[in-house]
């Protein structure tokens, strides 16, 4: 999909095999203590360590002294390697052989039936105390090249005799997390289980009578599973996958957690075992999941919805028709982050599909969603976008969009990663696109009966999502532009600042597709003599006397250039007939620009000089050149200046450069000085006057065009 950064689910959710959190057996079956280790410092430790492998590599027989000692030093170093600022120290006293040695049981004679003291009891400390040396990574290689893995996957197999005593199913248990602690993020490791035979047990023990020991079996396989296609395809081929989904629906949460786990990294990246999973009926048991009393697996059981909907339209409709939309919903409401990340991913994957989308958003799924656009995680808040992109792709959705704020939601975030921005742009681009028709005639329904609150939302998305063809539909013949200018004088800060934003995106918009003309026609044709009669004598019939200096002029030009001059000397006014003509109040060289202007159609209106230009152009009713004037003052407007800049606009009647302040307040509306707030106000009914005209007339030339 367009915007789906995730390349899969487990990018978002670090759902490996994950190292299992070793714990004593209940009270009377741990007897170590941790005062064993002493407190002399790493010497003493050294020394206690060694002592402790000495006993190992001497007591291996079946001899009830030799049995209770290795079970003290195992117990004692297992406590050790609980802690794992201790782990190189306990390597560095030759640890790891020794209890490797003692995963075995002593040899004993042949027919010999004599009474075996502490029978599987030696081997669960080694296991458990490997368990836990294995923890860190750097020791997992060393604890497998020392020869541990056949002994543990062995041990796996230690009921095969018949024996299902408390010791022999703890000892299974303590074998399969060491094994699941040795295969963490190790690949060379879990290939080696494989080769050496560990999964076939592993499998069989998901049917074991004790849970605690289904629970192991399914932590190790889920680590085996992760990221090792070989690994999944043995997993599947030794037919885990009915067990799996039966653990599925156990009421012990600690069971269906791991069961999800391990179908989860299955899936993963395996489209060929996401068709078995759900061939074999896991769908329906992990839609159940989402409704579970444990976070841990509704979490896993979103996040595997999300894995079997990836690729698969139909099945993504088959989510949705077995009731996950709902619980998929209330978890993004959660106050557990991770729920609320793994639904939004799922939700994601749904809303890709068109008959899921109105009903997510039925269902009440885009307010949640649109709060999770908050969330200062990047992983998350994509989620949440790329679930409304989807959603945003169907036109009963648009409208609900809307209504709740969410365009406004969508442009106002600050989204943390460029694929999240880049998909909000895409959400936003799919509901312009949509904004016509019977949507558009919904939204103006809106518009028009529903409350305040909505009627402005509507206006604000409006402004940025029509196209500038229904402009004049929306904002002049359905009111929706005083909804927006009234906004600018709301006692909300923030509703000011979205009218100004939203009203500058509708003036760019008319703008782009009729501009308002540079300068009104004139109303007479104009006649140019050209540069070279500017102050020029010959053929002069008309001398202006400006501080004291003479200036040659033209009277057909002049008559030409505006109805000033025409009522000048055409009309009852002294200067008809006048051959010097006296002209108080304006500079020489304000006067010889607006002649040269007047000879020959243009020049060039430096801010030096724009401002008594100006005054002299509306004064002789030149509007072109009033117009120029306008354009170089309008560059210099400031947040400074611009309630001076409006003045000096209304004091000439300079149109243009008024239209230019408005615009400038609109555009940095969130710059101002409190101190302004009052000119807005006054200015009302002018940018009122402004959109009208602005938006009626890109209409026309809409039509006109057409």
């Amino acid at each position: 999909m367009d915007c789906d950064r995730n390349d899969d689910l487990q990018d978002i959710q670090e759902k490996k095999g994950q190292k299992r959190k070793l714990e004593d057996e209940a009270a009377g079956d741990s007897e170590i203590s941790a005062s064993a280790a002493g407190d002399g410092g790493r010497q003493s430790l050294l020394s206690e360590v060694a002592a402790q492998v000495k006993v190992l590599e001497s007591a291996f027989s079946w001899a009830e002294a030799d049995r209770a000692a290795a079970k003290r030093a195992t117990h004692v170093l297992a406590e050790l390697a609980k802690n794992e600022e201790l782990g190189t120290l306990l390597v560095e006293g030759g640890v790891v052989p020794a209890l490797v040695k003692h995963l075995r049981a002593p040899p004993s004679a042949e027919g010999d039936r004599s009474a075996r003291p502490y029978e599987h009891e030696v081997e669960k400390g080694c296991a458990f105390a490997l368990g836990h040396l294995a923890v860190k990574p750097e020791l997992q290689q060393l604890i497998v090249d020392c020869g541990a893995l056949p002994h543990l996957i062995d041990l796996l197999k230690r009921h095969k005799d018949g024996s299902t005593t408390r010791a022999v199913n703890s000892l299974i248990r303590r074998a399969a997390d060491a094994i699941t602690n040795l295969a963490h993020e190790n690949s060379s490791i879990k290939i080696r289980v494989r080769m050496e035979g560990g999964i076939q047990p592993l499998v069989e023990l998901l049917d074991f009578m004790d849970t605690k020991v289904q629970r192991a079996a399914a932590g190790a396989l889920r680590t085996l599973a992760f990221k090792n296609d070989e690994n999944k395809n043995q997993i599947v081929e030794c037919h885990a996958l009915p067990t799996l989904i039966l653990m599925l629906r156990s009421e012990d949460a600690a069971i269906h957690y791991e069961a999800v786990g391990v179908i989860g990294n299955l899936v993963h990246s395996s489209p060929n075992i996401k068709k078995e999973v759900l061939a074999a009926g896991a769908l329906q048991p992990v839609v159940g999941l989402l409704s579970s009393c444990c976070p841990e697996s509704q979490r896993e059981a979103a996040l595997l919805l999300g894995q079997f909907a990836a690729a698969d339209s139909d099945c993504k409709v088959h989510i949705v028709q077995r009731g996950a939309v709902r619980p998929l919903i209330d978890m993004l409401q959660s106050d557990d982050f991770q729920l609320r990340e793994m639904s939004a991913f799922a939700l994601g994957r749904l809303a890709q599909d068109a008959h899921n989308q109105a009903g997510i958003a039925y269902n009440g799924g885009l307010i949640p969603l649109l709060k999770l656009l908050d969330s200062k995680n990047g992983s998350l808040q994509h989620n949440a976008a790329f679930a409304l992109y989807g959603l945003a792709d169907n036109e009963d959705n648009v409208s609900d969009f809307i209504k709740v704020g969410g365009v406004q939601k969508l442009q106002d975030g600050e989204f943390i990663v460029q694929a999240t921005k880049d998909c909000v742009a895409k959400t936003l681009k799919r509901l312009e696109e949509k904004i016509h028709g019977r949507v558009l005639n919904h939204v103006l329904y809106l518009m028009r009966v529903a409350e305040k609150t909505v009627q402005r939302r509507v206006a604000l998305a409006l402004a940025h999502l029509c196209s500038p063809d229904d402009q004049q539909t929306i904002f002049v013949d359905n009111n929706g532009l005083d909804l927006l200018v009234n906004l600018l004088i709301s006692s909300s800060s923030r509703q000011q600042l979205d009218g100004a934003v939203a009203l500058f995106k509708l003036a760019n918009k008319a703008m782009s597709l009729s501009p308002i003309d540079a300068a009104p026609p004139s109303p007479t044709p104009q006649v140019y003599l050209g540069e070279q009669y500017v102050n020029n004598p010959t053929l002069s019939d008309v001398t202006f006397l400006v501080e004291g200096r003479r200036f040659y002029a033209h009277r057909i030009c002049l008559l030409a250039s505006s109805d000033a001059f025409r009522a000048m000397f055409d009309g009852g006014y002294r200067e008809k007939d006048a051959r010097d003509i006296e002209i108080p109040n304006i500079r020489w060289e304000v006067f010889e620009l607006m002649m040269r202007f007047i000879y020959t159609g243009s020049i060039d209106v430096t801010l030096e000089i724009a401002q008594d230009l100006l005054r002299a152009s509306d004064q002789y009713l030149l509007e072109g050149l009033k117009r120029l004037c306008e354009y170089s003052i309008a560059q210099d407007i400031s947040l400074e200046n611009v309630s001076s800049m409006y003045e000096l606009s209304e004091a000439f009647n300079a149109i243009s450069l008024r239209h230019s302040c408005i615009l400038f307040i609109l555009e940095h509306f969130d710059k101002l000085r409190p101190g302004i707030f009052h000119l807005i106000h006054r200015i009302i009914p002018e940018i009122q006057q402004y959109f009208v005209k602005a938006l009626t007339k890109s209409n026309q030339r809409s039509t006109l065009r057409l």
